[in-house]
């Protein structure tokens, strides 16, 4: 299928599918993972459950094992370990639904097609380590969605190639909006599970070790387990997960492929950078944005870009609530936009709209605190 925004794999081919398809490429996210011998970290928790997300809308085994493969021999060539380029090759196969569109939409036969979508997409994680560091000095870490913002940068490029041979992307929106209480209850139930989990290795701690994480801007990289603990990870993911859930029933949004992947992947980054304080406000700034501009809270766009917005709370977490209000009001109507410059290749969107939110605010903040008092204690 074709794999680009927003193709809802349980509104194509059935939940049983979707979920199958999802489990296999977080079962190989997993294989990779212990291959190369690294341990359980918050950065590896984000990636595992971004990745189990993404599996739901856009992510295939088919479309990740080329970049993959292009990461795994960029780090050959700089003679790295490729242990430390895993978290790229991972969060990289965003660029996922590039692959499946050279396999799947330009027109040529099928065995050249895949070839020439396996060969292309390892050129693409070839290149992806490379501009990720650059990326990462733009915003400074107050995106934590920086490979989002890597490959959206990388996509503008790879679709300009394409619409200058004359080659059009048709649009699409498949959008599972039926109600089915597998869907509406199986976040919440792993939520609980999270939480449950983290009282039991925290115990009495739970609440001390928390609040230690609330404290912590979430400025990358900020791996939770390391900072305070690994149950009061556990616990803060859990209920980032309840939290998600919430505004999607609050929106009076669907639980889909597309909205189950952005929870999930917050559950992830509930180990890694987000927690309850430093979202609502940047989750609060989108509603406050779509109001404004007289668009439905549970549309497709606009519920994905609360949940995923939550790659700002870093801004919220380090320069305090009205700027978090600011931040994802800018998110927001950037996010409306960003999608067509990149063909809709990119999956982690809201990580390109949040990274040029994040470079646009963090220079002008950091200019006011260089040249007058404004918050000159908050960015110091």
């Amino acid at each position: 299928m074709p794999a680009r925004l927003i193709s809802d794999f349980i509104e194509l081919r059935g939940i049983g599918a979707a979920f199958m398809n999802a489990a296999l490429v977080a079962l190989l996210a997993l294989v990779i993972i212990l291959a190369t011998g690294v341990s359980l970290s918050g950065v590896t928790f984000a990636t595992v459950f971004t990745v189990l997300g993404f599996g739901l809308f856009g992510k295939t085994p088919l479309n990740v094992l080329p970049i993959f493969l292009g990461v795994f021999l960029s780090s050959k060539i700089a003679k790295r370990s490729f242990k430390e380029y895993l978290v790229i090759a991972l969060f990289g196969t965003a660029l996922g639904p590039f692959v499946s569109f050279v396999a799947f939409e330009i027109g040529l036969s099928l065995t050249y097609s895949l070839l020439f979508a396996f060969g292309a997409g390892t050129i693409v994680g070839l290149l992806l380590p490379a501009l990720a560091v650059s990326m990462l000095n733009m915003h400074q870490g107050y995106n934590l969605y920086n490979i989002g913002m890597t490959c959206g940068f990388l996509g503008i490029f790879l679709a300009s190639l394409f619409k200058i041979r004359g080659i059009e992307y048709a649009k699409l929106s498949a959008w599972y909006s039926e109600s089915h209480p597998l869907l509406m209850f199986i976040l919440p139930a792993l939520s609980v599970i999270l939480i449950i989990a983290g009282l039991a290795i925290d115990k009495k701690l739970i609440l001390k070790n928390w609040i230690k994480i609330l404290k912590v801007p979430g400025q990358l990289p900020s791996d939770f387990f390391s900072i305070s603990s690994l149950g009061s990870g556990f616990f803060n993911a859990g209920l980032m997960g309840l939290l998600g859930s919430g505004f999607v029933y609050f929106t009076g949004s669907h639980f889909n492929g597309p909205v189950l992947g952005g929870v999930l992947t917050i559950m992830g980054f509930g180990a890694f950078g987000t927690h309850p304080k430093n979202s609502i406000p940047v989750m609060t700034g989108v509603i406050l944005c779509a109001f404004c501009f007289g668009q439905q809270l549970n549309s497709p766009g606009v519920i994905l870009a609360i949940i995923f917005s939550t790659t700002l709370g870093p801004i919220s977490g380090q320069f305090g609530f009205p700027v978090g209000l600011i931040a994802g009001f800018i998110h927001m109507v950037m996010v409306s936009q960003t999608g067509t410059w990149h063909g809709a290749m990119n999956l982690y969107n809201n990580g390109f709209a949040g990274g040029l939110t994040a470079t646009f605010l963090v220079a002008i903040l950091h200019w006011l605190s260089n040249n007058t008092n404004f918050l000159k204690k908050k960015v110091k």
